[in-house]
This record gives structure tokens, sequence and C-alpha cells, in this order.
């Protein structure tokens, strides 16, 4: 009964995985893709990638998912449901929606998908942490990340071919929709229940729901004060510079950020105060965010990108890119899971975090040498049709072996990297507040990958792929620096993990 019930507990964190990573792609690789299809520049395929905003501040409406239970479901279920159902029908808006006629509209929609997917991602951490025993959770991880990935193979890669074959993207978003109305049901259903073992902050409810009311006041008048003052200083927000409208959205989240947490203090939201100061008391608290900011750094600066890069620097087909990014990088995936969860058996997690975060740096020449050398300069094979239910290939299609051999290092390399890069957010997790501790660490995890995005696309128009992969190495450098600087601590926290 005991096995049966340990399996039931990593079966749940293995689905819970997969609804995890699904949404992630339709507001990044996927809906890129669709940009790209539809021909929207390359620069602002770029800034729409600050959608993806609501990842790094999650961390700020964690709280609430803490101190509040929604009726009849419970804590960690009733949050699971409502905003896997509210996932379905935003994509199910987005679904019925076009860049290139209203892309106002359309980045508001996917800003809304992006906040509810970020919104499951805290349940979801929350949810991983209080259900498995101790003894579980470096298996629930590996098993997390792997349905994690695999989600993404699905809405990432096989979304690709799908709309090559439907040539609908439409039609994609509408399929990713029902799949999560699907994951609604088993979390309604199928989940193993959890025993809280520390109860939520014994706080006023009124007085926390003020709290978090002035943080967001506060995010507005910080916003558009900075905007109203860099526009009384004669700087146009609307202007065709991409420069100038990438310095008008960094200067208004550095006027934004303080002036909401300050409005946060000042009116008690106390589940959020609490929990940051239980972390920022911790040794190293500023060093270990600095580095979870740099250590996927170069990682994700080179991959921000990929998929534009392959459909309109290379030329390349959405279904050859599906088909080489997913269904051949799933086994490669799998191969990268299995080895690095090997090494970090005979490892300790400091050098698991240098050596694999080294290869991530490295597997960027692959793309360097992709734009480099161009399409077809190391020979292809040609993949013959194939069916396999989920996914079909209804014609001969040319596979490209300098793609293959890229995208195989980044997959494995990659995968090696986010296994170490979990166990140590885990290991800086206090136990009382895991939930938001998390949300907050793996939120400054995402800053690389979302503000990077705009600087990305507007860099990669102004020196060319080659010079921007080449940067995306160097940026990565820093992330090294840093594990190594605070070696000692990173050994320290094994004992924890």
């Amino acid at each position: 009964m005991n096995r049966f019930a340990a399996w039931h507990r990593l079966f749940a964190v293995l689905l819970l995985g997969f609804a995890s990573g699904l949404p992630l792609a339709l507001t990044g690789q996927a809906m890129q893709a669709w940009l790209a299809v539809d021909g929207v520049d390359i620069a602002t395929i770029g800034f729409l990638g600050l959608v993806g905003v609501p990842y790094t501040f999650k961390f700020l409406w964690a709280p609430l998912m803490d101190r509040f239970e929604p009726p009849w479901l419970g804590r960690r279920r009733g949050w699971l449901v409502l905003t896997q159902l509210a996932l379905a029908a935003a994509l199910a808006w987005m679904a019925g929606m076009s860049a290139k006629d209203g892309a106002g509209l359309f980045a508001s929609v996917a800003l809304l998908v992006a906040f509810l997917s970020a919104s499951q991602d805290v349940v979801i951490d929350a949810y991983r942490t209080d259900v498995l025993l101790a003894r579980e959770r470096g298996l629930g991880g590996s098993l997390s990340v792997f349905g994690y990935r695999l989600a993404m193979i699905l809405s990432g890669g096989i979304a690709l071919i799908w709309a090559d074959q439907w040539q609908s993207w439409p039609r994609v978003y509408l399929t990713m929709a029902g799949i999560m109305v699907a994951a609604a049901v088993v979390s309604l259903t199928m989940l193993p229940g959890v025993s809280d073992q520390s109860r939520p902050l014994a706080s006023e409810p009124r007085r926390e729901l003020i709290g978090f009311t002035a943080m967001l006041a506060g995010f507005a008048v910080g916003w558009f004060a900075a905007r109203f003052l860099l526009a009384d200083l004669g700087l146009d927000p609307d202007d065709p510079d991409k420069w100038l409208r990438l310095a008008f959205i960094l200067a208004q989240l550095a006027a934004a950020l303080p002036l909401g947490y300050w409005a946060a203090r000042r009116a008690g939201f106390e589940t959020l105060n609490r929990s940051l100061e239980s972390y920022f008391s911790q040794p190293g608290a500023w060093a270990f965010l600095l580095l979870i900011v740099l250590y996927k750094f170069g990682d994700a600066f080179a991959g921000t990108l990929t998929t534009p890069f392959l459909i309109k620097g290379m030329a390349f087909t959405q279904a050859e890119v599906g088909i080489v990014n997913k269904i051949i990088g799933i086994w490669l995936t799998i191969v990268g899971a299995l080895l690095g969860g090997a090494l970090m058996l005979r490892l300790n997690l400091y050098r698991s975090l240098l050596l694999f975060g080294v290869l991530q740096l490295v597997a960027i020449v692959g793309f360097w040498l992709l734009a480099v050398l161009g399409k077809g300069a190391w020979g292809g094979f040609t993949l013959p049709p194939f069916d396999l239910g989920f996914v079909a290939l209804d014609h001969p299609t040319r596979i490209d072996s300098l793609l293959v051999a890229a995208i195989a290092a980044e997959n494995v390399t990659s995968g090696m990297g986010t296994a170490a890069f979990v166990a140590l957010l885990m290991g800086l997790c206090s136990h009382r507040y895991s939930a938001t501790h998390y949300a907050l660490l793996s939120a400054f995890s995402a800053v690389g990958r979302i503000y990077i995005s705009p600087l990305a696309g507007v860099l990669a128009e102004s020196i060319g792929w080659p010079a921007f992969f080449v940067l995306a190495m160097v940026l990565g450098l820093p992330g090294l620096y840093m594990v190594w600087r605070l070696r000692a601590v990173i050994e320290r926290l094994n004992g924890g993990l």
C-alpha cells in the first residue's frame, strides 16, 4: 500500500510537470513560429517575447494562492483546476485572433495566457513540495522536469508539424486548449490529497487583499510615472528606434518594482512581506539571486530567437524544424535527463552546476556553425513518411545534418543543466514558505529568458546571426563565475537536498 501511494504521488508529479510545460511554448517558440509564418518582422517578434513577464513576477501573487483556499476543492487542487480551466479558455480565445490584424489585443491575450501559466506553476511547485516525502524529492524533481520537457516537445515541436499539416495555427491552439481541459479533469479526480503540515499565515484576509491591491497600485503608478517623465523629456515611447522603445520598457520596470514593494510593505501584505524577509535573512541570499539570473543567461539569449532564426534566417520549413527540434529531440532529451541524473549521483551539486553550465555554452557553437556555414553545409538525409498516431509526416522530408547536430547538443546539455538547476532551487527553499520561495527563485530564473528577448531581437538585426551566437557564449560566462564564487555554500546545500 505504501509503495502504491508513493508511485501515485510520483505519477501525479509527472502529470503536473506536463501540465506546467505545455503553455510555455504557446507564448514562446510556437507563437514565434506563428508570427514568423504570418510575416511579422524579427524585432517585433522579439518585443512580443515580453508577454512572458508574468513568469518573473509570480512570486508577488504566490502568497495569495498560499493564503486563500477556493471553496470545496481544497487549497492546492482548487487553484489547479481554476487555473487550468482558465488557461483552456484563454488559449481558445487566442486561437481566434491574428497578430497582423490587431497586435495589441493579440499581445494582451498572450499576456493573459502567460499570467495563468505562471499561476499554475506556483500551485504545481507548491503541490510537489507538499505531497512528496523527503526521500522522494530527488526522483520527483526529475520526473517533473521530464514531464515538463515532454510537454514542450508537444507544444513547441509537434505543434509546428501540426501547423504545417493543417495549415492552421488557430486549430493547433484549440487542440492545446482541449488538452488543458483534460489536465483540469485529471487534477480534479486523480491527484492524491495533500496533508498541510504548515498552515498558512494567520493573517487577516481583508488586510492581505488590501496589501495586494496597494502593491498593484504602486506598480501602476511607477510604470506610468516613468513613462510620463520620459515623455516630458521629449522622448517618444512609440519612436521607430527599437533601442529607445526598449529603454522605455526597462525604465518603467525600474520605477514600478520598488514602488510596488514599498506599497506592499506599507499596506501590510503580510504573507508576501514575511516570506521575503525569511528568504533574505539567509546568508548569501542576494548572491544566489544573481547566480539564478545569470546561470542560464547565455543559454536563454541564444535560445530566445532559435525558431525565427531557423525559419526566417536559415529558411528551414516548419515541418523540418518541428521534426528535428522535437521529434528527434525527444530521445535526446531523455538521454540528457538520464545522463544528468546519473552524473549527479557521482558529482556533488557544485560540480554538476559547473560542468553542465560549461556544456550549455559549448552547445551554442552548433548554432554559430549553422549561421556561418549555412544550410546544407554538412549534407543531410531524407526522412520517409511516417504516422505515429499523434503526429504524421505524409511526404518525404529533407533533414539537414548540421541542424540535427546543433539541436542535439542543445537538447542534451540544456536538460542536464536544468536538472542541476532545479536541485539548486529546491535546496534554497525554506519548508515554511516553499511556495513563495520557489516562485521567487524560479521567477528570477526567468529574467534572462524574458527580458533578453527584445534586446536579442534588436541585436540579431543589428549585428547578424554569427556575432549574435558568439555574444551568447560570452554572456554565459558570468553565471559560471558565480557558481565558482559560491562553491562553498553550494556544497553545504548538498546535505539539505
